[in-house]
């Protein structure tokens, strides 16, 4: 018989544990791991089953169970204190609240998935974790976050394998009352509930869960509610599970809908409204939209409203690959909004910011990525290489400019390490220096750490994966149909004395997840080495609709299977945070061979290294700058124009010979013998006397030299001081004097983009250089400018000089200001400065005409400029 009424009854705790439902309720316990261990040893097997959640846990519990924890003195102590401590951290001031007036009152963060726990499966690679961690680190630095996302009622997929070893995708549905959430309600208890017009007289109507992430509330929309019809409350069905009509209206619910529950927000609890919108990726893009609605209610004009909204938004773009980003056709943009989504914005005005009007775009398409460049006056990638290549991916929006002028800034991702570091190596840590410097990113005393010790901490973590890895390659093979009597073999698969590589990630081509194979017979040869094995354990999803990436699982799976090695070889289906917290720890050497430069960061590798695990990568994103030859290998690449048939074979071959010659080697201590020429098995610390210097030596640098850098407490750091401050300085002078600066600014920028087609360098002249000039010798530049309406307190004139390439092109160039000499009349003006030679060898300098003004970000930001030719 179905149940004809439902109900969710929530557990009343004692009023002695009371602090348990406080200590749930706070995703804090998902990296306090004090908190963590409480609630483990109220129950172990019940917490077990629960997989570690402590609200489901408490909601196990019956009223016996209950009232005996609340008669335990020691677990009341341990309630009290720990329910003080987070109530400490929640309220002390932090970080940021030492940087004075400057720092922002609020920010808000738009992100499409957030990866903070298992629990709570709402993250499907990369980006949701990077999300998760970036509010974990504001809270424990005390910046005044606000997260923004979805609630997607089945998350992203659980995989499996079927016996042939293709990927299979299900997708249990998530009940919001049993996750650690909240529901957001008006004062008289009602929920509170977001609106959007769509086509055809619907409407979309949304709940606000909240999740408190720390100090961190994150606020997450729902669409699947009683108030909308079925098509409107499958719109959050799955995370990046839809296409066309259904991901667009995804967007528009987190970009606008977004925006409308922070102020529903704010209005139920008096919490400042944002100064500052951090879009993470172009997904939540239309929060702009939504903002410029509100400033023209207001009675600003479009250019006013999206002057002033750009002054205080924060653009990170995450993709270096054209075909991640999200486009949608213009047209069905446009149905969407003649719904009545922004009644009062112009149409042509909101399609003109996805517009792809440059050379190579799509006229007819509606791009995410650029609609999010053209709404945020500051932007950024997400590793150095990735800024530099973003740069030139998007130059089209800024032609004229050179690539490395486009304002497309960096700020390199990090991990948040009290998540990601293990509890055996913080205790590690605490036991030796005192405190949990490791939970605070801080290694510099590793060097004062016993060789012997550490790498005995090293095969403790080996062993911990392998036991992991045991019970789930065992519980994989039944569910692909496997008898226990088949299944014998799974006790001895990995060895914990053996060189173990983790792999693991999303599953798209450009990761090549299968360049391992590209050689089998030589993959099984390293595996099986006599003197120096090596084993490798694989995990990663493939989008559901990526046949291309399901058949690389399916090709290494079958590989896998193979009885002469699959003791070395293992893949793991459904990677998860949890399998992740055991799996980069355990493993000695994290491997990453993208297709360069198509890593935007990737951060994995970030996680095994504050675990004391050496990066084997190909030189791209994170690692193309912080490499330094002794934290691990880089793995050469093909050189440029390499097929790729050829490239692949170059690059697996380097992989090959790299783990034969000096990663294993080195691992096992036989690199300076074997390179003398002597022969036989060999020792180290794990089975044997000899201890392998040189490796340990390269973890402890690792940990000293390279953790902090990759700290998540670092990345937010650079947000607030680099992005944050600067854009909630320019979002308040903007809107100063009721808007009056957006106005003049606005104004100014109209002015430019009508009168700026008649600005010219007509004449440059160098004076006083001698045919064979040499170094230190002065010459002077005259430029003659027509600036026709434009008066010259509006643009800077700019003399750019360095070196001259072989095609003629300045490198390594220097900017300067020149000055206005002389009113020539009629809109033309003598612009000169003097110049030194201050470098042998070949140079040049060229002129150009840019605008200026005190408000811009960049001199290139409004994509005008004239250059002389």
């Amino acid at each position: 018989m179905k149940a004809i009424r439902r109900f969710t009854v929530r557990t009343v705790l004692p009023a002695s544990i009371s602090g348990l439902g406080h200590l749930a309720s706070n995703l804090r316990w998902s990296w306090h791991e004090p908190t963590a261990n409480l609630f483990r040893d109220l129950d172990p097997d019940a917490y077990a089953a629960v997989g570690g959640d402590p609200v489901a846990l408490l909601g196990q519990f019956d009223r016996a169970k209950l009232d005996a924890l609340a008669a335990d003195h020691s677990i009341v102590d341990r309630v009290n204190d720990l329910t003080a401590d987070l109530d400490r951290y929640l309220t002390e001031p932090r970080w940021c609240q030492n940087l004075g007036e400057n720092a922002p009152k609020s920010i808000a963060y738009f992100s499409p998935e957030y990866g903070i726990t298992s629990v709570l499966p709402q993250y499907s690679g990369g980006l949701g974790i990077l999300a998760g961690d970036h509010l974990k680190s504001a809270s424990d630095l005390g910046v005044p976050l606000i997260g923004v996302g979805l609630l997607y009622q089945a998350g992203y997929f659980k995989q499996a394998l079927s016996r042939d070893a293709w990927q299979q995708e299900s997708y249990p549905v998530l009940d919001p009352d049993g996750l650690p959430l909240t529901l957001l309600r008006e004062a008289d208890g009602s929920p509170a509930i977001v609106t959007l017009p769509l086509p055809d007289n619907r409407q979309l109507h949304a709940y606000i869960w909240r999740a408190d992430v720390g100090r961190v509330p994150l606020l997450l929309l729902d669409s699947n509610i009683p108030n909308n019809d079925d098509a409107a409350r499958q719109i959050t069905d799955r995370l990046y599970g839809g296409g066309g009509d259904h991901r667009l209206q995804q967007e528009l619910l987190l970009g606008m809908g977004g925006v409308k529950a922070l102020r529903t927000y704010a209005r139920l609890t008096g919490t400042p409204a944002p100064e500052v919108f951090h879009t993470n990726e172009g997904h939540a893009g239309f929060l702009g939209i939504e903002r410029i609605r509100e400033l023209m209610d207001y009675g600003l004009t479009w250019d006013e409203a999206l002057t002033a909204v750009r002054a205080s938004t924060v653009f990170t773009t995450h993709t270096p690959v054209p075909a991640g980003i999200d486009r949608f056709q213009a047209l069905q943009v446009g149905h969407f909004f003649r719904a009545g989504l922004a009644p009062n914005v112009p149409l042509d005005g909101i399609l003109s910011l996805g517009a792809e009007n440059y050379e190579g775009g799509d006229p007819a398409t509606f791009n995410m990525a650029v609609m999010g460049l053209r709404l945020g006056q500051r932007a950024n990638g997400v590793a150095k290489l990735h800024g530099k290549v973003s740069r030139g991916m998007f130059s089209g929006l800024w032609s004229g400019f050179d690539v490395d002028e486009v304002p497309i800034t960096s700020v390199t991702n990090g991990v948040h390490v009290p998540t990601w570091v293990d509890p055996k190596i913080a205790n590690f840590a605490a036991e030796r220096f005192g405190r949990n410097t490791v939970a605070e990113g801080d290694w510099s005393r590793a060097a004062d750490v016993d060789d012997a010790e550490l790498w005995a901490l090293r095969r403790e973590l080996r062993v911990q994966l392998i036991d992991d890895v045991r019970e789930r390659v065992r519980a994989s093979w039944i569910k692909r149909g496997a008898s226990e009597a088949e299944l014998e073999w799974t006790k001895n698969v990995l060895d914990p004395d053996v060189l173990t590589i983790g792999f693991a990630r999303r599953v798209p081509t450009y990761k090549r997840l299968t360049l391992m194979l590209r050689d089998p017979a030589r993959l099984k040869k390293i595996l099986l080495h006599p003197q120096h094995p090596v084993q490798i354990v694989v995990a990663g999803k493939s989008h559901p609709a990526d046949e291309a990436g399901k058949k690389m699982i399916q090709d290494l799976v079958r590989f896998t299977d193979d009885p002469e090695v699959r003791h070395r070889i293992v893949f793991l289906p459904n990677y998860d945070m949890k399998m992740a917290r055991t799996l980069f720890p355990g493993c000695d050497v994290w491997l990453n061979n993208p297709l360069r430069p198509l890593e935007a960061c990737g951060t994995s590798g970030m996680k095994a290294a504050i675990n004391g695990a050496l990066n084997l990568s190909v030189l791209d994103g994170w690692w193309d700058e912080l490499y330094d030859g002794e934290n691990g290998w880089a793995i050469p690449t093909a050189p440029a124009g390499t097929s790729a048939e050829a490239r692949d074979d170059f690059e697996s071959a380097a992989l090959y010979t790299l783990i034969e010659n000096t990663v294993a080697p080195r691992f096992y201590g036989t690199e300076a013998a074997e390179s003398a020429g002597a022969a036989g098995p060999s020792e180290h610390g794990a089975a044997g006397s000899e201890l392998p210097h040189t490796w340990i030596h390269m973890i402890k640098h690792t940990l000293s030299d390279l953790g902090p850098k990759v700290s998540a407490t670092r990345m937010v750091q650079d947000y607030v001081q680099q992005l944050y401050i600067p854009a909630a300085e320019a979002g308040r002078e903007i809107a100063a004097n009721e808007f009056a600066n957006a106005r003049e600014l606005a104004n100014y920028v109209s002015r430019m983009r009508h009168g700026f087609g008649n600005v010219h360098v007509e004449h440059v002249e160098s004076v006083g250089i001698d045919e064979e000039p040499s170094l230190g010798d002065y010459f002077r530049v005259n430029a003659y400018v027509r600036l026709g309406d434009i008066a010259p307190h509006e643009v800077q004139v700019q003399v750019i000089s360095g070196t001259v390439t072989a095609n003629d092109d300045l490198a390594d160039t220097v900017t300067s200001n020149l000055e206005l000499a002389q009113d020539l009349g009629e809109g033309r003006y003598l612009y000169t400065m003097e110049m030194v030679l201050n470098h042998s060898g070949s140079f040049g300098y060229g002129v150009r005409v840019v605008p200026s003004h005190p408000l811009l970000a960049s001199s290139a930001e409004l994509g005008l400029v004239a250059n002389a030719h």
